[in-house]
């Protein structure tokens, strides 16, 4: 069965149509692209996803089941976890302190579940080096592994990751994307947003395209990069990211 199918997906700010009709289908175990320049509507499509803005129209199911309407706590117990762009962690609590609240978030954990599951987390993350410091002392490359950790302590099935890549450094975006295909080995399955495209290259089996909250094309990477929609409504705008 599908794992998330998204039919007909509409998205407005008052006259302003963020997400235009958007239909899409991700089957477990894959990792899926999703480009496009700023302001196409990639992070709004995850927000909406994620329960975050609610739909004008069109249908989201997880596992066949409309979730269309639930708060983002639930969608989350459901098992699907998002992480933001703008990163903020709770700075004045440790790395340990934030992961555990994450898995406290997904609603199936108790205080001691809860522990164990960050403790697991922050391992496969590579970060028991930084357990015990201070969120808000952490770099950016810290930071964004957080942010990752902290979606897994959910136990989603499915992960939404916005842009976790941006600002790192060659070497920390190699060692992101070993993290990102780990992740999926463990059996989740992952939505990528990013502006990097060799990040994008390495790790999407399939790529879906926006424009203006449309979708322009789908289909394999390397097949979808070349044509001309794409070439000019992406690259064109958005060549240096």
């Amino acid at each position: 069965m599908t794992l998330l199918a998204l039919e007909g997906v509409t998205k407005r700010f008052g006259g302003l149509t963020a997400v235009d009709g958007v239909s899409l289908a991700i089957e477990p175990g894959e990792i899926v692209g999703v480009i496009g320049p700023n302001g196409s509507g990639k992070t709004t499509l995850f927000a909406t996803v994620s329960g975050f803005l609610r739909p004008e129209a069109g249908a989201i199911r997880l596992d066949g089941q409309s979730i269309v309407g639930l708060k983002p706590s639930r969608i989350a117990a459901l098992g699907i976890a998002r992480t933001f762009q703008v990163v903020q962690p709770f700075a004045g609590l440790t790395v340990r302190d934030n992961v555990v609240a994450g898995a406290l978030r997904g609603g199936r954990e108790s205080l001691a579940d809860a522990r164990r599951v960050a403790d697991e987390v922050i391992a496969r993350c590579g970060m028991e080096g930084d357990r015990n410091k201070l969120a808000g002392a952490l770099p950016i490359v810290g930071r964004k592994r957080l942010e990752v950790a902290r979606a897994l302590a959910t136990r989603p099935k499915l992960l939404l990751l916005d842009e976790v890549m941006a600002g790192l450094r060659p070497t920390e975006v190699d060692q992101a994307i070993e993290l990102v295909r780990a992740i999926r080995a463990s059996g989740v399955t992952v939505i990528v947003v990013e502006h990097l495209m060799r990040a994008v290259m390495a790790l999407s089996e399939r790529l879906y395209v926006l424009r203006t909250g449309a979708l322009i094309a789908a289909g394999d990477p390397r097949e979808v990069i070349r044509r001309p929609e794409v070439v000019e409504a992406y690259f064109g705008e958005a060549g240096h990211a």
